[in-house]
């Protein structure tokens, strides 16, 4: 059996950035699936742009290209419901 290594930092900003962003991520999947909409979407944003941050911070361009990407997919629909209404 292959053993796994930690290669992230453990208990600094970052990794608790990580980490509270990804359950903010996964409260905002959850809502999604729930179709409660717009807050969907805004506690998403959330999530994203922590995981944004955390890609600048470990200068990892695969995790910012996919969450920076994401944050605007979202924030536009925010847009696009705030300028509906």
């Amino acid at each position: 059996m292959t053993e796994f290594k930690k290669h992230t930092p453990y208990k600094t900003k970052d990794w608790y950035l990580k980490w509270v962003s990804s359950i903010i991520l996964i409260i905002g999947i959850v809502l999604t699936s729930h179709n409660i909409y717009p807050i969907n979407l805004y506690v998403s944003s959330v999530g994203l742009l922590g995981w944004t941050i955390v890609g600048f911070i470990w200068k990892d361009r695969a995790i910012m290209v996919v969450n920076l990407i994401s944050l605007v997919i979202y924030v536009t629909g925010l847009i696009n419901y705030i300028m509906g209404k």
